[in-house]
């Protein structure tokens, strides 16, 4: 059995903000664009989350967050994955787009 007794404590405190968002229940179709979304549908889709964002009390956080943890999919903290990596630079461009993340923003 592996000893957990030297690992850290919970990192619950990172995640808190989360609590606080404005589309804590709003779920992710309104966040995260279905394969193939282009065009006017995808530009009025981001648009939608943009507005949630734009009065959302966490937004600072969850904008640090996806931009520290160099989020791949979705509207987060008001930017859509093409303005994050725009934002990081070419550095940006190459994130991870393997993980997947079904986090809240």
């Amino acid at each position: 059995m592996t000893d957990v007794s030297r690992l850290p404590g919970s990192a619950h405190h990172h995640w808190q903000w989360q609590l606080r968002a404005a589309c804590r229940n709003l779920g992710p179709g309104r966040f995260y664009h279905p394969a193939g979304e282009r065009g006017e549908e995808r530009a009025d889709r981001d648009d939608a989350a943009k507005q949630v964002c734009a009065v959302c009390p966490v937004r600072a956080a969850c904008l640090e967050h996806a931009l520290r943890t160099r989020e791949p999919f979705g509207v987060w903290g008001g930017l859509t994955e093409e303005e994050r990596r725009a934002l990081l630079g070419p550095a940006g461009a190459h994130a991870g787009a393997a993980r997947v993340s079904a986090g809240h923003r």
